[in-house]
């Protein structure tokens, strides 16, 4: 069914050195949506985001994808349902974007395998979603940072992912490059029925993009719900000892936090 979930985590907890630095989590996540993960510096919010992926191995029965136990998944099974975008992408080797996209079908290829002509009508499909397609040729060490991080995305989507995970992927970037990646990111998931968890620092781009927050403090989840649940002035003052109104957005209708700067 439509509504059970793709992603449901129960009673995870995951330590570094002694120190628990996620602490009891359950969420769920449904699939087709955009989640949110706020929180402060600190809170977990990418090493919860790194469980989800299993690069950081969570316990057994912690964390389901698609009702099975994540750890039952091999690499390139798991690489076939999520890819992830990391907060920054450095890259010497002087591979062209394409060959770069081209990597995200690498869980499809045997060892020896070069790819199909499917595999690069897949690879040119996300350039285009992208707006990297005019790109293709050029050396990844010549592109700006907007440029890369829509690369990053095209390969993620080169892997035709059920679910993409992006870990703070409008950091560095410039205000024009911030909007037009989230705004890429929302039109997919709506487009493609993709499953959008991103790790997020700007609470106006949550308010916007997101179909749902999850806010972390202390390793712990402090709330969860709608962005209009979530942020909110008693909320943003507990966790981020901030004085904020909550007003609608006159270009989008959707809601915008404004805050006081003394």
């Amino acid at each position: 069914m439509i509504n059970n979930p793709i992603i449901d985590i129960n009673n995870l907890n995951w330590s570094y050195n002694g120190t628990k630095v996620l602490d009891n989590i359950s969420l769920n996540i449904k699939p087709g949506t955009f989640t949110g993960i706020l929180g402060p510096n600190g809170a977990g919010k990418t090493t919860l985001l790194k469980t989800i992926l299993n690069l950081l191995q969570p316990d057994r029965n912690s964390i389901l994808i698609s009702n099975d136990d994540i750890r039952n998944y091999s690499r390139n099974e798991l690489a076939k349902i999520e890819a992830y975008v990391p907060q920054s992408s450095k890259n010497n080797f002087n591979f062209t974007v394409e060959q770069i996209v081209l990597m995200g079908r690498s869980p499809f290829l045997g060892r020896f395998d070069r790819e199909s002509n499917d595999d690069i009508g897949i690879a040119d499909w996300a350039m285009k979603e992208t707006g990297v397609f005019g790109l293709k040729n050029k050396y990844i060490t010549t592109l700006s940072g907007g440029e890369l991080q829509r690369t990053i995305i095209a390969r993620a989507l080169t892997q035709e992912p059920a679910i993409l995970a992006l870990d703070e992927p409008t950091s560095h970037l410039d205000i024009h490059h911030q909007i037009n990646i989230l705004s890429i990111v929302r039109s997919l998931a709506k487009k493609k029925s993709l499953t959008i968890i991103a790790v997020l620092h700007d609470i106006n781009h949550a308010l916007e993009y997101c179909d749902n927050l999850f806010l972390l403090n202390h390793g712990k989840i402090v709330t969860h719900g709608s962005p209009e649940d979530v942020i909110t002035p008693d909320i943003m003052k507990k966790i981020y000892n901030l004085n904020i109104q909550i007003t609608t957005n006159p270009l989008t209708g959707n809601l915008f936090m404004i805050h006081d700067y003394t």
